[in-house]
């Protein structure tokens, strides 16, 4: 349980983040248990961005804690690793591509508790049995205790973009077609989704968006050229010595 000073700072971190709140931001604590806090980071736009806000927070810092870290800040610095590119101590690469996959696939995450939401999405019909599910979730129902604006925008984007509630697959237009007047928002979304045909699944989108961005001999081919080279050099001292001896 909080101590009566934690209590009173985060009451008062809560009411100043309803006031004011950070961009892209909304988060509340929980109700039985003030040190547990939900939130949700939605992307700014244009992002992934090409600066970072520079707190420690979001630096390798493990000896202390700072009391100037307010939530705002933590999490300001937390939406800073989704938008940048810069690699710290435990962090994962990312390409652009894999980022906007896995933030469209949160929606359908979110609101269906990972595929097991029991209620149909009005005008997507639902598959027998859900592929990439979580098998035992709740079915969306406390991120929609939670958050029941958000909630309803993604099921409103669910069914906009037709994704099936238990796989998260974009289906296909009724008629087997996509449709002529097709947003471009929609368009991008099954090239991120897993190919113009409007059939990828949002499950196995990650393995495309992989391919579509930079691998990691791409990133890393400046350090493996060096080693090749180091490689060479100690090859041929190796053998030349050799030579001489023999």
């Amino acid at each position: 349980m909080a101590t009566s000073a934690a209590h009173k700072r985060l009451t008062r971190e809560y009411a100043n983040i309803q006031k004011s709140p950070p961009p892209f931001i909304t988060a509340h604590p929980n109700e039985s248990n003030i040190l547990e806090w939900h939130y949700i980071v939605t992307g700014a736009p244009g992002t992934p961005t090409s600066t970072r806000l520079c707190l420690s927070i979001s630096d390798f810092h493990p000896k202390s804690f700072n009391p100037a870290w307010s939530v705002s800040t933590i999490l300001i610095g937390l939406m800073s690793f989704m938008n940048g590119e810069e690699m710290t101590a435990g962090s994962i690469g990312g390409t652009v591509q894999e980022r906007k996959f896995l933030a469209a696939r949160s929606r359908w995450w979110n609101s269906t508790g990972g595929g097991t939401a029991s209620k149909p999405v009005p005008g997507v019909q639902r598959s027998i049995k859900g592929i990439g599910n979580v098998k035992a979730g709740d079915g969306g129902a406390k991120f929609r205790a939670e958050f029941p604006e958000e909630h309803e925008e993604n099921v409103s984007w669910i069914h906009r973009h037709r994704i099936d509630p238990a796989t998260g697959r974009m289906l296909p237009d009724a008629e087997g077609q996509e449709p002529i007047n097709c947003s471009p928002e929609t368009k991008a979304l099954r090239r991120i989704l897993g190919g113009s045909t409007g059939v990828g699944a949002v499950v196995q989108g990650g393995q495309a968006a992989r391919n579509a961005g930079q691998g990691w001999i791409w990133r890393q081919k400046l350090w493996i050229f060096a080693g090749c080279v180091v490689m060479y050099v100690m090859l041929a001292r190796i053998f030349g010595e050799g030579e001489g001896i023999s």
